[in-house]
């Protein structure tokens, strides 16, 4: 398998929403961002995969060696292999790398976050860094796009928190705010062990709230000269955001299931997106 098809491979098996946006990318564009996209899933793999977390921390240390190699000209895993061509044209840096890795250890480290501003530190590693290098490589010409780029991978990434609240908890993780758990009554162990209530509902309107407003200022902040650039983007957003409408009407009832879009669903949005252009 060459490392073109592995990237392709592990960006397509995953389901993930981005992949339908990158459909729509000119072939380089669209080989740049499959091969980080790629790089993102392996890395976050080793967190979620791996139990001990012992593993998990020299797996991410021999992907830091991997880095350095890679941009000293001697990648060798797959993933890198794709990538190491099209870093430069597309500015691709290490350090962008490396912030992925850090904030997948944080995941080793850290399963509660005691007020938003925590949390919004592990979203800027995680997401904001990934929506920077993205709006690189769809092209983007104004120095304010990628501040739009930032604000709209935090609106994401709280998309997701609340997505997968769930799953989170069968790890012994809860990425909810403690401040905010205590401002809605809701205890940690509610949640660990999955239990609804009107509280928890309440607590859920809120990080719902506070994700459709941060889209909303991502969405105000991307310049008209990058609209048609960044359009992979606002594909995303449309996709993230639909989803999270499709939770808010299922009344959160994210701690026994996980709640998704189909497949078609999520390529109609991105196909109507690409023709309406936003």
């Amino acid at each position: 398998m060459t490392p073109e098809s592995y990237v392709q491979e592990k960006a397509a098996k995953s389901g993930s929403s981005f992949y339908y946006a990158f459909l729509f990318l000119p072939a380089a564009r669209r080989a740049a961002i499959t091969a980080f996209y790629a790089f993102c899933r392996e890395v976050d793999d080793v967190v979620d995969e791996v139990q001990d977390a012992g593993v998990a921390q020299a797996k991410l240390a021999w992907w830091r060696s991997e880095i350095a190699a890679s941009f000293a000209g001697q990648p060798s895993h797959p993933v890198m292999k794709a990538l190491m061509p099209l870093a430069a044209e597309y500015g691709i840096e290490a350090r962008h790398l490396y912030a992925v890795i850090d904030g997948c250890e944080m995941d080793l480290q850290q399963t509660r976050y005691l007020d938003f501003a925590g949390l919004a530190r592990y979203c800027h590693l995680v997401a904001g860094i990934v929506g920077e290098v993205a709006s690189g490589i769809f092209g983007r010409s104004e120095s304010q796009t990628v501040q739009y780029a930032h604000k709209l991978g935090l609106a994401m990434q709280l998309t997701n928190i609340i997505r997968d609240v769930g799953d989170d908890a069968r790890r012994g993780r809860i990425y909810l705010p403690m401040s905010e758990l205590q401002q809605f009554e809701v205890k940690a162990q509610e949640i660990l062990s999955r239990g609804y209530s009107d509280r928890f509902t309440a607590l859920m309107r809120f990080q719902a709230a506070r994700a459709h407003r941060t889209y909303d200022e991502a969405l105000a902040l991307l310049p008209d000269a990058d609209r048609s650039s960044q359009k992979p983007g606002v594909m995303m957003a449309n996709i993230y955001r639909t989803l999270l409408r499709e939770i808010e009407a299922e009344d959160f009832r994210v701690l026994h299931q996980r709640i998704s879009l189909t497949p078609l669903r999520k390529l109609w949005i991105a196909m109507r997106t690409n023709w309406q252009g936003r």
